[in-house]
């Protein structure tokens, strides 16, 4: 904790150093626009002299009805806003001088034009992707396509993102991305996530901020970056929301539907949003194993039947026009169940079949969670200076219950020994505790200091109780039960200042420290384990302006991946008797470097290339006892890992009628280290692309195709083939356009199956997984009430907390 404060104090004196270097003697004038106590955006600002009418320079006010007029000269001015449907508004004459060089003006209130407004409309162009210093944005409004679509569409289609068949999100080609909504990380397992926003419309959506390199203010989880989705919340005043119906079936049926709604009055803004997904799957899984004497050719069948329920309830207290206190409830509700028929052919190096083993398996699984969130945003003084803090509280508790039944037959179909049960209940607790306070100052010269602290506190708690069947009778089996406590302290401050040095030249520079405390105690074998560490997480920004088409940008950041709690869990998922999954409570975290050049040309094109260096990478690594002919996977820090990749990725307006998005990244692998006390050496280059055409015809009918392919690609030990998918989907746009017709079919070709194999040492593995990936869905969403809308803003400081909880039952 000494380190910690000393190391505190340095940041912070570096920020005031960095405060002082960027103080320059031109003024600042802020404001913010309204009409009927409304906030307006995209108003046009116009700075006059006092003395006469020219225009010295012109911005606009952004979703919260703000503006600001930075690198002003002292002198007298006038401000002038216009606005389609509006009348004209100037403020009094009022000076810049070195007794007052930022001003600000409270309020500007604008009037109707006289004439009916019933027939104006007021629109803007947005660009569908912007590119800034240390972020790319994809604006999702900015495509009339994404209507109708869900939230899980729309980040496929931005650019550099791809998921995976297991819900896995990448990032450029790494996974190890945190997803997290309006600033805050969403508790949930990769499959639970990509069911959420299955059941999410685009229109609940704002923006999809993807960094790769996040700034300083950011949890440095994340091996890749972070996506951030920003939601809407209406700030109008009335009653509003949205209602989302879904129904699909694959080879099983499938069902998703959502509701959203939002009522503001007077000080007070009320929300919330309910969605319920039901899945109902099928699943094949087949894997040739080679051990020394012998073969084992298994095929398992699986039927997953899964339920989702998330709900949000949450207000707003406008308690002044600076001060904004806030209070949300989440959670989530996810019951469901796995059976498996798995059958072990035991064959000799000939193929002749020696034995048969049949395992019928049923897991059933019950995660909840509530999460209370207080937050706080207060606005010190007119230049701009803010604080904000977040305090949130969450617990997510688990019924796991597995029971195991296994017959033995020999090559002729006769019994060969005493069928085995095999009964588990792996019952989990997890509480987190976290607090963050952030602060921001603009400073003279189009600078900003930026400043922040966070302290997180995490307990886990999982018992795992095995019990066998001997002689009609239950027994504890000591060899599989174990009990796990956890108890990690994660405390965090930074420093970040920005600024643009002219038209052209601008930078960032961020330094993050985070002190972590863990204590590992398996609780059945006495063991203890102990880790405490700090470290600093730098990042740097430059970008370059060439002109209006041309940007550049240079970042680097150092990020860590800490492993998820049940990851660190000793406990055993059984497939069947042959074959299970273990956890490692002694997984250190991995590091990585990582730096990117990107180029941005008429927000058409984008490219990059990126360079990532990554220590103790953390991967699932199979292993094999083969004097009981048994496999199990868990995940080890098994290699360093060297990762340089190149993306380009395109946003055509082909007609007016047809817009294509197309990503394309090509990236080399290395992994090289120790796995199972043996070398492991292992590179690879793999290619991958996506593609969305959208199509917008006459009378509110719209079409999409779409799909994805991979080449084949190295991911640690394991060699996956290539594999790709495409989807088709027609839309309608029904009463008055606040209806939204849409069918979707999946994966059409049925060719986003997984294949691949894994071969070093003692391995010999072959795998194919094939999935209900097929599926057609039909949907209609119904938007009602106002519908100005302006973004929800971040929320929840339990970032990197939040992440490491996977839920489901994976």
């Amino acid at each position: 904790m000494k380190n910690f404060c000393f190391c505190f104090s340095f940041l912070l004196m570096c920020g005031i150093s960095l405060n002082s270097f960027a103080q320059k003697t031109n003024g600042t004038i802020r404001g913010v626009v309204t009409n009927n106590k409304n906030v307006q955006e995209l108003v046009s600002i116009s700075l006059l002299s006092a003395s006469d009418t020219a225009v010295l320079k012109l911005v606009v006010t952004d979703k919260t009805g703000q503006f600001e007029l930075k690198d002003i000269q002292f002198g007298k001015y006038r401000v002038t806003v216009t606005a389609v449907g509006f009348e004209k508004t100037t403020t009094p004459a009022f000076e810049i001088s070195t007794t007052q060089p930022n001003y600000s003006i409270e309020n500007i209130e604008i009037k109707a034009a006289p004439k009916s407004l019933q027939n104006v409309l007021v629109s803007s162009k947005k660009q569908m992707i912007e590119q800034t210093l240390d972020k790319t944005i994809v604006n999702v409004d900015a495509s009339p396509t994404n209507a109708g679509l869900t939230a899980l569409e729309v980040l496929e289609k931005s650019p550099g993102i791809s998921v995976d068949k297991d819900g896995n999100i990448s990032l450029k080609g790494k996974q190890g991305v945190m997803v997290m909504m309006d600033g805050k990380p969403t508790y949930l397992s990769a499959a639970d996530l990509t069911n959420l926003l299955k059941n999410m419309p685009a229109s609940q959506l704002e923006q999809i901020e993807i960094m790769s390199n996040p700034p300083a203010k950011y949890d440095a989880a994340g091996n890749s970056g972070i996506i951030n989705i920003k939601t809407k919340r209406s700030k109008t005043q009335g009653f509003n929301g949205s209602l989302n119906l879904g129904a699909g079936h694959g080879f099983n049926p499938k069902t998703n539907n959502s509701l959203a709604l939002n009522y503001r009055t007077g000080k007070f803004n009320f929300f919330t949003n309910y969605s319920h997904n039901w899945n109902k799957g099928r699943q094949r899984l087949d894997l040739k194993r080679v051990f020394p004497d012998t073969l084992f050719d298994q095929i398992s069948r699986m039927e997953p039947n899964y339920q989702n329920h998330n709900y949000k309830i949450g207000a707003d207290f406008f308690a002044s026009k600076k001060t904004t206190l806030g209070v949300v409830l989440t959670g989530f509700e996810n019951p469901g169940s796995m059976t498996n028929n798995n059958t072990t052919y035991k064959r000799d190096k000939s193929g002749n079949l020696l034995s048969r083993t049949e395992t019928i398996s049923k897991n059933t699984d019950h995660w909840t969670n509530k999460s209370l969130n207080l937050n706080m945003r207060h606005v010190i003084d007119s230049t701009g200076k803010e604080i904000s803090a977040d305090v949130d509280y969450l617990r997510y508790t688990s019924n796991n219950q597995q029971n195991f039944s296994s017959y033995f037959f020999d090559k002729t179909g006769s019994k060969s020994q005493v069928d085995e049960f095999l009964s588990g209940k792996l019952p989990s607790d997890i509480i987190i505790y976290s607090a963050k306070v952030d602060y921001s100052q603009p400073l003279k010269g189009k600078a900003k200091f930026e400043a922040g602290v966070k302290s997180s506190y995490v307990e886990t708690d999982n018992d795992a109780q095995y019990a066998t069947l001997v002689n009609d009778s239950w027994s504890i089996d000591r060899g599989r039960s174990n009990h796990f406590k956890y108890k990690e302290n994660i405390n965090a401050a930074y420093v970040n200042t920005s600024k643009e040095f002219n038209k052209k030249w601008s930078g960032q520079l961020g330094l993050r420290l985070e002190n972590t405390n863990a204590t590992g105690n398996q609780v059945t074998t006495g063991e203890v384990f102990n880790r405490n560490y700090t470290q600093l997480f730098p990042t740097a920004y430059l970008g370059y302006k060439q002109n209006d088409k041309n940007q550049f940008a240079l970042s680097y950041g150092r990020r860590i991946g800490r492993p998820n709690y049940q990851d660190m869990n000793p406990f055993y998922y059984f497939l069947d008797k042959y074959t299970y999954q273990v956890g490692n409570p002694y997984l250190r975290p991995q590091f990585s470097h990582n730096i990117e050049l990107s180029h941005s040309w008429n927000s058409i094109l984008n490219s990059s290339i990126g360079y990532s260096k990554t220590n103790d990478i953390m991967q699932e690594v199979l292993e094999q006892i083969d004097s009981i002919s048994t496999s199990f996977v868990k995940r080890s820090n098994l290699a360093n890992q060297n990762s340089l990749s190149l993306s380009v990725s395109a946003n055509i307006p082909v007609t007016k009628w047809w817009r294509a998005n197309i990503y394309t990244n090509v990236f080399r692998n290395q992994f090289k280290g120790v796995v199972n006390n043996g070398p492991i050496d292992v590179s690879g280059t793999t290619g991958m692309a996506n593609f969305s055409n959208s199509f917008t015809f006459k009378k509110g009918w719209g079409a999409e195709i779409s799909g994805f392919y991979r080449t084949k690609a190295i991911e640690g030990t394991l060699v996956a083939n290539d594999m790709g998918g495409v989807n088709i989907a027609f839309s309608k746009q029904v009463l008055k356009k606040k209806g939204n017709l849409r069918l979707n079919i999946t994966d059409i070709l049925y060719t986003q199956q997984f294949s691949g194999y894994s071969k070093y040492q003692n391995i010999d593995v072959t795998i194919k997984n094939s999935r209900d990936s097929r599926v057609a869905n039909l949907s209609f969403t119904y938007r009602f009430g106002k519908q100005q809308n302006t973004p929800q803003r971040k929320k929840g400081g339990a970032g990197d907390e939040q992440e490491r909880v996977k839920v489901g039952g994976n």
